[in-house]
């Protein structure tokens, strides 16, 4: 018995393995035909099994292992000609595909998925794709295209300001956005006090902003992501990109080092404003300008390995003659290489390297003061991606991070400027899975370890409510305290049926370093400082949850999303600090905790001439610290009730497109004086609720309009016409409060505004 029982066991085996469908991957990189940059998010999947599929990664990478058999693989990607694969799977295949843009605009809204049901499907909640190619359709001050000002159109994201490309990401402050460029930190991401950003657009290749709910391998802040990547170069043929405007032009040159094998590009930008000055007496000798380069270059070793070099480099310059002068700006490089380790993984192995620096120098009855300050990093970033099956992608690996934060230090003229600063080692290992569950059910989980070491090399004061308790001096190489955070997270997507799915998700994240400053916008003085023995690490809980329906065969798009944000350890300064003058910044600072809410509305249309998007938030955001508002809760100073963006472009001609948009917001959350008082003939206001008064709302409108000058041959050239403020609305940019002339008893109230119309015209060509 025990014999048949044996023989029986072996049988069933052997036939269970010989039924058993054996399992082969495909896998391959796909580019773009015409410039061999490589692609990112195109879908993939056998047309036989439509339940299956998967998309490549941010390097163009994909794997999709099938059972064996005979299959037409699909490659779809929104815009582009789909590409059919016929293929045999009997053995691991390596295929790299090529697709090719169709040669009718089947869109023209700046915002677009990769497929067009994409945005019902995937579990990226929270989280848009900006359209490099069509940013230039949007008006914008000074004709200039930028993305910081477009991503200020989409629900959820708030404009620090009048023509301020800084922004403010569901409650959180400005520093709170984690801005990459090729995956290195941009720590001031603006140029001429915030009316620039820092990117120019010829040489961008991708952006995405994720708002909050971010996957594992992102960390550092607690609002948002924005994830910027530079063109490769085309590897087929040299172009010649660039425009001219009022007030600045750039230049970018691509092309192949050796066709098919390497490649670069060369990208510069200066605005000529100085120029103008120069040509007038009173300001001949003052200087007003910026300047910034992208250079980066491929070099692909054999079929399985790529390098990438990549840098940035950008300076701004303000003076006024002899008398004042501050210049400030971003050093980025990236070192990248990508492996194909076997199909089933992929390898990018990074080394970053950010600097953002600014020195002022005064000169003020004939003695020279310098106040100088600085961030540097080096940074090493190792991450897998692994594709087990067709189910699974999972992402795992480390980041490790060497932070030296000089702090502002103020010198005088014999003095020499000690650039001592705060050393610190931030560090993290994450693993992330995106997983089909079933044909309606996606899942995207994660888990993020973080720590922060304070490093030796100065002394660090300690605090207990504002007063100085203790100072430790932390001899050089010495590790002091660390700080460690799990960070989970968690997103799904279910499809409700064809047309529509809900979407749901929480995260986790940690921020260890934080900006100090006085302003509601970016300043090029504000000041970055890590951890420290008063300053924890900032923390938030963010749950999201959203509904997401498409109409008339995915020609509109409809999204409701609202989210709760609960945050800890919050930073904000005493009744009446000024951290430009205190002599230790951590003295002036207070902690609390703060809480975010609201509701997103949005819908587009994404197909036809008539193009465009209607976004819309109601939201609060508010603090509560010990020792600010009577310990009350107080609105944060980002609070608006209140955000509404309308955006339109239409296609009239061949030649010509229109565009415009609307914008409207609550005014910020400010602290005015409530009373005032005087002693000897001297008047002091006085203040009593923190942020407990309002600007006078905003609200703009804009139109654009562009001509395509028809060309024979290669050349390309359009002209671009735009009118910011088109009615003249005088918004606040500051308000100020002084004794009337007429009568001291009563307070006079004086607005300020920067622009009422500003027109534009850019022309800008490519051969």
């Amino acid at each position: 018995m025990k014999k048949v029982i044996f023989t029986s066991l072996v049988f069933l085996l052997g036939l269970s393995n010989i039924m058993a469908q054996q399992k082969y991957t495909i896998s391959g990189t796909i580019r773009d035909k015409k410039n061999g940059e490589t692609m990112i998010g195109v879908t993939i999947y056998p047309q036989e099994l439509t339940s299956i599929g998967t998309s490549c990664n941010a390097y163009g990478f994909y794997s999709l292992t099938l059972p064996e058999g005979s299959y037409h693989i699909i490659y779809t990607y929104f815009g582009y000609q789909p590409d059919t694969l016929t293929v045999q799977l009997n053995t691991n295949i390596k295929s790299d595909r090529y697709l090719s843009e169709t040669s009718i605009v089947t869109s023209t809204v700046v915002i677009s998925d990769t497929k067009e049901d994409d945005n019902l499907t995937n579990t990226n909640i929270g989280a848009e794709k900006l359209d490099i190619k069509e940013i230039n359709k949007i008006p914008v001050i000074f004709g200039e295209k930028d993305i910081l000002k477009t991503i200020q159109l989409l629900p959820g994201v708030k404009s620090a300001g009048e023509g301020n490309s800084g922004f403010f990401v569901r409650g959180g402050s400005a520093d709170q956005n984690l801005i990459l460029l090729d995956e290195a930190p941009v720590y001031n991401a603006s140029h001429l006090l915030g009316f620039f950003s820092t990117f120019n657009s010829d040489a961008l290749k991708d952006v995405v902003i994720i708002k909050g709910n971010s996957p594992a391998q992102y960390g550092g802040r607690l609002s948002s992501v924005l994830d910027v990547k530079m063109k490769e170069g085309n590897n087929q043929r040299y172009n010649v990109t660039g425009g001219v405007g009022l007030i600045s032009s750039r230049l970018s040159i691509e092309g192949p080092i050796q066709k098919e094998k390497s490649s670069f590009i060369l990208s510069g930008r200066r605005t000529y404003a100085d120029v103008f000055l120069k040509a007038t007496e009173d300001f001949k000798d003052n200087s007003l300008y910026f300047y910034d380069f992208n250079a980066k270059a491929n070099y692909a070793i054999n079929d399985r390995n790529r390098v990438f070099l990549s840098g940035y480099f950008g300076r701004d310059k303000l003076g006024f003659g002899d008398n004042f002068g501050i210049d400030w700006g971003n050093k980025t490089g990236t070192l990248r290489w990508n492996s194909i380790i076997n199909p089933k993984i992929f390898s990018n192995t990074s080394i970053l390297y950010s600097d953002y620096s600014y020195n002022i120098k005064v000169n003020s009855g004939g003695s020279v003061f310098n106040v100088n300050s600085e961030i540097k990093d080096w940074n090493l970033k190792q991450e897998f991606h692994f594709y087990p099956n067709s189910k699974n992608a999972i992402r795992f690996g480390f980041n490790t991070i060497y932070h030296n934060v000089i702090p502002g230090r103020f010198s005088g003229e014999e003095e020499e400027t000690k650039n001592v600063g705060r050393y610190s080692w931030d560090n993290a290992v994450f693993v992330n899975n995106t997983m089909t569950i079933s044909d309606r059910f996606n899942l995207d989980y994660g888990l993020r370890f973080s720590s922060f070491s304070i490093l030796g090399g100065d002394t660090y004061n300690i605090y207990e409510n504002g007063t100085l308790v203790d100072s430790l001096v932390l001899a050089e190489g010495k590790i002091g305290k660390t700080y460690y955070n799990i960070e989970p997270r968690l997103q799904f997507s279910y499809m409700l049926n064809a047309k529509s799915s809900i979407k749901g998700g929480y995260a986790r994240n940690t921020q260890h370093l934080h900006l100090l400053s006085n302003s509601t916008s970016a300043n090029p003085t504000d000041q970055w400082i890590g951890n420290t023995y008063n300053i924890k690490p900032e923390i938030a809980d963010q749950m999201s949850i959203g509904y997401f329906r498409n109409f008339k065969e995915n020609t509109y798009q409809f999204s409701i999303e609202t989210y709760y944000k609960n945050m800890q350890n919050q930073v904000d300064y005493k009744d009446g600090a000024d951290i430009n003058t205190a002599p230790d910044i951590e003295s002036e600072l207070l902690y609390g905790i703060g809480r975010a809410y609201g509701v997103e509305f949005l819908i587009k249309k994404s197909t036809g001439k008539f193009t465009g998007w209607i976004g819309y938030t109601l939201s609060k955001t508010e603090r509560k610290i010990d020792g600010i508002n009577n310990n009350e809760w107080y609105n944060a100073k980002q609070d608006r009730t209140h955000d509404l963006s309308l955006v339109g472009m239409y296609e009239l001609t061949s030649r010509w497109s229109l565009s415009a948009l609307f914008v409207y917001n609550t005014g910020n959350a400010v602290t005015f004086p409530s009373g005032k008082y005087t002693i000897d003939g001297n008047t002091t206001f006085y203040y009593t609720e923190r942020n407990g008064y309002r600007m006078p709302a905003y609200h703009r409108l804009d139109f654009g309009a562009t001509y395509t000058k028809p060309h024979k041959r290669k050349y390309e050239s359009s002209w671009n016409f735009s009118l910011y403020n088109v009615y003249g609305r005088e918004n606040a940019y500051s308000i100020t409060f002084a004794n009337s002339e007429s009568d001291p008893t009563k307070t006079v109230a004086t607005q300020t505004s920067l622009f009422r119309w500003v027109p534009s015209i850019t022309y800008n060509f490519k051969f």
